[in-house]
């Protein structure tokens, strides 16, 4: 692959990455070959980093604004949520009441498919907003908001790829199984892309226990996951992302 080809190839990737995981317009022309989507996975922590950014804009301007900290913090939170369209609180909320509520392996993947949100999708999707608006309010000062917001959102998704290729497609359509298995380069670079923001934001001590944390959160899921369906849906992964998002954030609100 020449330069100029490796490039093209580059911004490829970035743009389905983005357009996957946020609703900015930015996705190629023409619809992408079998194989990109799980190809580009390794730009998925890039797409983060962009709505951590964003979110940390929002505060900045919040307090600018001279608005207090709680509400400014529900106000970058709802950014980021408004941003990628709640497809990672959805899923969360989805894989929750499909987990909790179904009894067979086939009624919790009907239950995970249904836009209805029942009690266990409720619980979750509630407690997750507190947990995140909650570490996001106790920072101080702009700075450590968006080294929280910008860290949690980047290596947050860092983890996506290997889950996916770790952890087979539970069914044989929808989002996971469409996308494929990302190749062991894709996962590599995410993985050390997660790992290189952890390091920036939260230093090596801060980056040790991010890894554990989410490397935690993605086995005990995996685990979860084959038990209940499986395997994997796209919906698993929202909840991965939104598990280690909110994980994230606690361990800058103890760190920054």
């Amino acid at each position: 692959m020449d330069g100029e080809e490796g490039l093209r190839s580059f911004v490829q990737d970035v743009r389905i990455a983005i357009s996957l995981c946020t609703r900015l317009p930015v996705g190629p022309a023409a619809p992408v070959a079998e194989g990109e989507v799980a190809r580009a996975s390794w730009a998925f922590p890039v797409a983060g980093l962009l709505v951590g950014l964003l979110g940390a804009v929002i505060y900045w301007l919040a307090d600018r604004l001279h608005i207090p900290p709680q509400p400014a913090s529900v106000l970058a939170l709802a950014a980021t949520i408004l941003f990628t369209g709640a497809m990672h609180e959805d899923g969360l909320a989805d894989t929750a009441d499909g987990f909790g509520g179904g009894k067979t392996r086939e009624r919790k993947l009907e239950i995970m498919r249904d836009s209805r949100i029942g009690a266990f999708g409720a619980c979750a999707f509630g407690l997750s907003l507190l947990l995140r608006w909650s570490a996001i309010a106790s920072l101080d000062g702009t700075q450590s908001v968006a080294t929280a917001l910008v860290v949690a959102h980047g290596a947050g998704r860092a983890a996506l790829p290997a889950f996916m290729r770790l952890v087979p497609p539970a069914r044989a359509d929808g989002l996971s199984s469409e996308v494929g298995q990302p190749p062991m380069q894709s996962v590599a670079i995410a993985l050390m892309l997660g790992v290189i923001a952890l390091v920036a934001g939260f230093g090596v001590g801060g980056m040790v226990i991010g890894v554990v944390a989410v490397a935690v959160i993605a086995l005990l899921l995996a685990q979860l996951s084959r038990r209940q369906i499986g395997g994997q849906t796209g919906d698993v992964l929202g909840a991965l992302e939104q598990m280690a998002e909110a994980a994230l954030l606690l361990i800058a609100a103890a760190l920054l």
